[in-house]
Order: C-alpha cells, then structure tokens, then sequence
C-alpha cells in the first residue's frame, strides 16, 4: 500500500507565497513522474505542474514563471513553491504518483489534496 501525504497549504494574500509538499510512503520500488493538479470549486481537476524521475518538468500556462517543482528521489517526496499568488490560484492542490510497487506493480496514486486560498 502507498500513501502520499500533502502538507503546507493554507491562506495567502494575493502576492504572496507558498510551499506544498508530498511524500510519498509504503512498498515502493520507484517512482517515474509526479506532480501537482488542482481542482476549483465548480471546475474540473487540471494540471499544475510535473517532474519526471530525470527531473523533466512540465508547467500548466497559467503557472509558468511564477511556480517551480522540483522533487527528491532518494526521498520520495516533490515540493511545488508557488510565487506571486493569484485569487485564480485558489483551489484543492493533490499530489499525484506514477510509480511502481514491490508487491502490486504499477500505479497512479493520489493524495487526499491540500487547500491553497489566495485573498485579493
């Protein structure tokens, strides 16, 4: 079984800064890409962000420039650092894992989302 734990949402002015993280726990044998999607009230879950096991990274438009993944393999854990926040940013941010286990194969994981509010 395989947990990915998020942490380090909350509420932030518009300008402000955060930090999310999620770490990864159980049988795991590795760990290829992860990354981070979000979910607004009303609307469908889109991508954020992600990072390869190579350290690849992808950005959703909305994001570039402004938010930066990166992750630790020896850790199992990705972080997302989230810059010059906008209401727009507002949503349920999870964490998301495309590994494989030592007892059950391949799978798609997800954590149980962190929420992010930005203030105007």
């Amino acid at each position: 079984q395989v947990q990915l734990l998020e942490s380090g949402g909350g509420l932030v002015q518009a300008g402000g800064s955060l930090r999310l993280s999620c770490a990864a726990s159980g049988s795991i044998f590795s760990i290829n890409a992860m990354g981070w999607y979000r979910q607004a009230p009303g609307k469908q879950r889109e991508l954020v962000a992600t990072i390869t096991s190579g350290g690849l990274t992808n950005y959703a438009d909305s994001v570039k420039g402004r938010f930066t993944i990166f992750r630790d393999n020896a850790k199992n854990t990705m972080s997302l650092q989230m810059n010059s926040l906008k209401p727009e940013d507002t949503a349920v941010y999870y964490c998301n894992a495309d590994l494989m286990g030592w007892t059950f194969g391949r799978a798609d994981c997800w954590g149980q989302g962190t929420q992010v509010t930005v203030s105007s």
